[in-house]
């Protein structure tokens, strides 16, 4: 009778998540993720401890420490160096915007379908087979000494504004493909049931396949900014005075390497953050695909 029912079991029954395996299994596991976590934290601060004692135990450590890691230099020299990292800052984000249009237009390009569209196919194939064969140092210095170089009247010789242009025409191929990837994860049955509704082929590419394709390809575009960004300090090569031609030039007026720590600082500082925050994307994406949600 229920009257002479088990308190015990009254009091589970009461419980609505007792019937829950993971609920029954929870406490169980703390104790686990305390033990890896802690295992975890040990096992880093032994390696790195390891690393650090190696380091300061070499032979040549004092002079090393004397010539890339001199406090009284890099008091010096960061404020210069920070300050200008505003250049590199510039060039990202002119550059980015112009490599996001450029590379969706050479992305959407190499898609058109039919053969009165083989020209475009054949030249957007071509510019992003060169561009992603040159190195990029190489592509900066052919634009920033031939193009002025030439002597033509009226062609501008502002290393910012080749700067600007070389990193869009590298990095665009790249991003091309990326789009071209997200393009073709669209699929047909997206078009086809678009077309059926009577839109043309441009009005499914442009309200149907491609807010799809760059919805998808967002993580993949981020990790390619972050190259962009670390890759602005190419067009120092060309005259361009920015982080990375700054702490060159404190460099050279201390005799010492530490503002090119002071650099690399700078960048750890910003380009983290980011990576952290693709990742982060990232792993949403493949839960929520994982998931079955909304694509």
């Amino acid at each position: 009778m229920l009257g002479g029912a088990d308190p015990a079991r009254r009091r589970r029954a009461d419980d609505p998540s007792s019937g829950r395996p993971e609920a029954r299994h929870r406490p169980a596991r703390r104790p686990g993720v305390l033990r890896s976590t802690l295992i975890a934290a040990a096992s880093t601060v032994l390696v790195f401890g390891a690393i650090g004692w190696f380091l300061v135990n070499a032979p040549g450590w004092a002079r090393v420490q004397a010539s890339f890691f001199n406090g009284e230099v890099f008091a010096r020299s960061f404020p210069a160096i920070a300050g200008s990292f505003w250049v590199n800052v510039q060039l990202f984000l002119v550059a980015e915007v112009l490599i996001l249009l450029l590379g969706l237009l050479v992305a959407v390009l190499r898609s058109l379908p039919g053969p009165v569209f083989f020209p475009l196919r054949f030249l957007s194939t071509v510019y992003v087979d060169v561009f992603r064969a040159l190195p990029g140092v190489l592509v900066i210095y052919i634009l920033g000494f031939g193009i002025p170089g030439l002597g033509i009247v009226g062609v501008p010789v502002e290393p910012f504004l080749y700067a600007v242009v070389a990193l869009t025409l590298i990095y665009s191929a790249y991003v091309s493909e990326v789009y071209r990837s997200g393009i073709d994860s669209v699929h047909p049955s997206q078009s086809a049931a678009a077309r059926s509704l009577g839109l043309s082929h441009w009005q499914t590419l442009r309200f149907v396949v491609i807010p799809q394709a760059v919805r998808r390809v967002i993580p993949p575009l981020l990790n390619d900014f972050i190259g962009l960004q670390k890759d602005t300090v190419l067009v120092s090569y060309i005259g361009v005075v920015e982080i990375f031609r700054q702490s060159y030039i404190k460099q050279a007026g201390s005799f010492n390497f530490t503002p090119y720590m002071a650099t690399a600082l700078v960048f750890i500082i910003v380009t983290i953050p980011l990576a952290r925050l693709t990742d982060w994307l990232i792993s949403r994406d493949r839960r929520r695909q994982a998931g079955g949600g909304v694509r």
